[in-house]
């Protein structure tokens, strides 16, 4: 996939091993949508990769319906550094857990 410039949410053809590269200088966003907006499959994994120096912050768009939970600092939102990659994993409907490199 061509790299992301701006916050990018999660959509239809991501779920298909492939990479998200996140690029951005500064802070950057990746998304993941509730199950109304797309209802990806259990046991999808979309990996998001950062190549740019800004921070990338993996949340849900809707946090009271989807639910993210890593190992980072802030679980419902971890984040990926530069050169850092990250696996979102939905287990369950609107539950998803981040896993690799998080802060």
């Amino acid at each position: 996939q061509t790299a992301k410039t701006a916050d990018y949410t999660a959509a239809s053809g991501d779920e298909y091993q492939q990479l998200i590269p996140m690029n951005k200088a500064t802070a950057i966003a990746f998304k993941i949508p509730t199950d109304a907006t797309y209802n990806f499959a259990v046991g999808t994994v979309i990996t998001v990769l950062n190549i740019g120096a800004g921070t990338c912050t993996i949340s849900a768009v809707t946090s009271g319906t989807t639910t993210v939970l890593s190992a980072g600092a802030t679980a419902a939102s971890p984040t990926v550094g530069q050169y850092k990659s990250a696996a979102c994993i939905k287990t369950a409907a609107n539950a998803w857990y981040v896993v690799g490199a998080i802060a």
